[in-house]
């Protein structure tokens, strides 16, 4: 089975932070004998076994691209980019999708790669994150992608199920709705904690911008400034943000930091982002190694963190406090992080169970169209 797959971002290299759940898909992808896969995104380390679909002048902008930060922060940013940049991309795409004919499934990563698609009948998976959501607010994009979907199978694939309303309610009459939750790589599981009981580390991995921040300096102030515990803050600068003197900034980290040094010592994860999320993958690493999660209680943070059981959803400062004393506790905390770890391997497993859902989609896909 031919296999397109279509991102904007892919890592360049084992370390960059940007789009790393991208190469573990398309590597999980690569592993089923019963796909022959083509990618098309940045340029980046891709399995021998892949055909690598950008020309060179397309690997160059791509390139550029996410140089500059990903579509969707150019997008975020402002100024002539923010149109121009995104009508060089769609031209590209329009491209592609012409000279790529010999495809039996599109798989497409975020809703606005679909918006040049041919009218060739060609079944297409879209899979869907929480900023995805936010686009269909833009004017004409709903009608647009609506027309493109019409004569063709659409599977649409939010990675987290609070997002399937709001789907259905968009396209429910014309594509498939079905969540598929992204998979895990095997190291979180096999991490060992060790956690500090003198300095409690508390770690929070993010982007650095107001909505993903939220409330967590004003918050975490009065429970960390001069105390034992320790707040360590990983992530890029994406807005210029002053951070005060008691916060432990270090940062971007790639996944073997966190998977060696940062998630063994730590006590926890801690988020209270009130930006758009799909499933958050940095969360659900931290629970496959045995980290309990304290979140901002928002819809992609509770359809992950079993409230008392591997973690605490926080919708105010107080119950933040409360939250971060109560898992002070060694015995709490490692009962908290073995419920994560348990719960996450039950219901998301490895990046091997996700490209088996995703194969039997395109499956389906495949033969209701060819039927």
């Amino acid at each position: 089975m031919n296999i397109l797959c279509v991102a904007t971002s892919y890592p360049a290299d084992t370390a960059d932070w940007r789009g790393v759940f991208i190469h573990h898909l398309v590597h999980a992808l690569d592993r089923k004998k019963e796909i022959d896969l083509s990618v098309w995104a940045p340029p980046g380390m891709l399995p021998s076994t892949t055909r690598y679909a950008a020309t060179d002048p397309e690997r160059d902008t791509l390139g550029e691209l996410m140089a500059d930060g990903g579509i969707a922060h150019v997008m975020r940013s402002g100024g002539l980019d923010a149109v121009r940049k995104p009508l060089q991309l769609l031209r590209m795409l329009r491209a592609l999708y012409h000279r790529e004919d010999n495809i039996d499934v599109y798989h497409l990563n975020w809703l606005q790669t679909a918006l040049p698609l041919p009218a060739n009948g060609k079944p297409a998976l879209i899979t869907v994150l929480g900023t995805d959501l936010k686009l269909l607010k833009l004017p004409l994009v709903k009608p647009l992608l609506r027309r493109i979907m019409r004569k063709r199978t659409v599977t649409i694939c939010p990675n987290a199920e609070w997002m399937q309303a709001p789907l259905e309610a968009a396209f429910g009459d014309i594509a498939h709705i079905q969540p598929v939750v992204f998979g895990i790589d095997p190291i979180w599981y096999a991490i060992k904690r060790k956690p500090s009981t003198e300095a409690p580390s508390w770690l929070a991995v993010t982007r650095l911008t107001r909505d993903k921040l939220g409330p967590l300096l004003e918050w975490s102030e009065p429970l960390f400034k001069g105390q034992a515990r320790q707040l360590h803050l990983l992530g890029p600068m994406q807005e210029q943000i002053s951070l005060p003197d008691w916060v432990h900034y270090h940062g971007p980290a790639t996944p073997e930091q966190l998977a060696t040094h940062w998630f063994p010592q730590a006590h926890g994860l801690i988020t209270l982002s009130r930006h758009a999320e799909g499933r958050p993958q940095v969360m659900l690493e931290a629970m496959a190694a045995g980290l309990p999660i304290i979140a901002s209680d928002m819809p992609a943070h509770a359809s992950l963190v079993q409230q008392g059981s591997s973690g605490e959803l926080c919708d105010d400062e107080a119950s933040y406090s409360a939250s971060l004393q109560k898992l002070d506790n060694i015995e709490v905390n490692r009962d908290y992080g073995n419920q994560a770890r348990s719960w996450v391997l039950d219901q998301v497993g490895t990046w091997d169970d996700c490209a088996q859902r995703y194969l039997t989609l395109y499956t389906e896909m495949a033969n209701t169209t060819n039927g």
